[in-house]
């Protein structure tokens, strides 16, 4: 009987996850790609967006039948897991399968942090963790020429540890190229002591001295309780007034996984080798995922770990049905870039399983890392727009 392989969700992890397990599959296999769109873009891409250095349909991802030849792509929306019955609902029906791997991402909440919906819709406010919101928010940069900006990380765990940090510079960066900078105050809030706190405070020390350079102040500890009438007002009762506001949204798993009964908090936890779920022949790759490090943190969400997680996952699929492959197994290891403008680039980069602590660098901004990744952007357009 030939096997049926379904994979939830069209991003980084899901793409290569459903590419990887068709090549290791027999033909007479199926691999179904299920997601609500096809269409979206590497998180790197949002932060040129609000640069200005990038417009929405430039770096837009359109994966193609072409570019995922032999897999079938199913547009829908999932509405339940059933890890039981081994089945999804979707609004076009029920599709069963023999292994599943779940990569929906994460689902950014702007109703998680009272007032900011308000903000958002009086223009105060902005985000840019979507195409749309990066492109209105890259506007309202260019229209401030006085007051102050704030960069507000509304909560915890949220997608790319360093953009919210990449964000305040290249907003920094924009007012310069304007001549405004200097009448402009940048400050960036957080709920973590240090900048991605993960990595270490030898990386998070670096990074706000980065900061501190281009004269972006930097607030630790800072917890939203809300917005309102143009201020943020924190749990430790501070009130910040704010001119314009760049947010980090609270995120939130995707409401399907709510259903799967796998872990408390609707982030589903994994082993940290393999991916595997406690569900027999179910995996979950990228920002779905709890997976803890040996220091006993989470592993940040991030591109770069879904796309080699999605490589693990493939080859435990196809031993789990039964094929003859090379076992593979998630090392941790991984970095992102830091843009601070003038297309120079800082990266980040290290051994995330190492103990007792990640074992991570930061290394010095450059134009050798900005190229690296405008690469990184163009391979994975090519890869998938075709």
């Amino acid at each position: 009987m030939p096997n049926t392989v379904l994979v939830l969700g069209g991003g980084v992890g899901g793409l290569v996850a459903a590419s990887r397990v068709r090549e290791l599959l027999p033909e007479h296999d199926r691999v179904l790609l299920v997601d609500r769109a096809f269409e979206g873009a590497l998180g790197l891409s949002m932060l040129w967006v609000l640069r200005g250095w990038r417009n929405r349909e430039q770096v837009r991802v359109r994966p193609t039948p072409t570019a995922l030849r032999g897999i079938d792509m199913i547009k829908a929306e999932i509405e339940t897991i059933d890890v039981d019955r081994r089945q999804i609902t979707t609004e076009a029906g029920e599709l069963a399968w023999d292994a599943l791997v779940i990569a929906l991402g994460a689902a950014i909440d702007a109703q998680g942090v009272p007032g900011l919906d308000d903000a958002f819709a009086s223009g105060t406010a902005g985000e840019f963790y979507t195409l749309a919101g990066a492109e209105a928010l890259h506007h309202r940069l260019r229209g401030i020429d006085s007051g102050r900006l704030a960069i507000l990380v509304a909560g915890v765990p949220f997608k790319c540890p360093a953009a919210p940090f990449e964000g305040a510079l290249l907003a920094a960066d924009l007012l310069r190229s304007r001549g405004v900078r200097d009448s402009v105050r940048i400050d960036a809030f957080t709920p973590d002591p240090l900048p991605m706190p993960v990595a270490g405070p030898d990386v998070g020390t670096a990074l706000v001295q980065m900061l501190e350079e281009h004269d972006i102040g930097f607030h630790p500890n800072k917890k939203i309780e809300r917005v309102e009438n143009g201020a943020l007002h924190f749990t430790d009762h501070d009130r910040e007034p704010f001119d314009l506001l760049a947010v980090v949204p609270p995120h939130r798993p995707p409401a399907p996984l709510t259903t799967t009964g796998l872990g408390t908090a609707g982030w589903i936890p994994v082993d940290a080798a393999t991916l595997a779920t406690d569900a027999e022949g179910v995996w979950a790759i990228g920002d779905v995922t709890a997976l803890t490090l040996p220091s006993g943190k989470p592993l940040p969400k991030a591109a770069v770990f879904a796309e080699g997680e999605a490589e693990t996952v493939a080859t435990g699929v196809a031993r789990y049905l039964g094929y003859d492959v090379p076992e593979a197994r998630f090392a941790g290891y991984g970095g992102c870039y830091i843009e601070i403008g003038g297309r120079q680039a800082a990266k980040g980069e290290g051994d995330f399983f190492a103990e007792p602590a990640p074992a991570v660098t930061l290394y010095d901004p450059s134009t050798k890392f900005h190229d690296e990744k405008v690469a990184q952007e163009a391979d994975w357009l090519n890869r998938w727009n075709k």
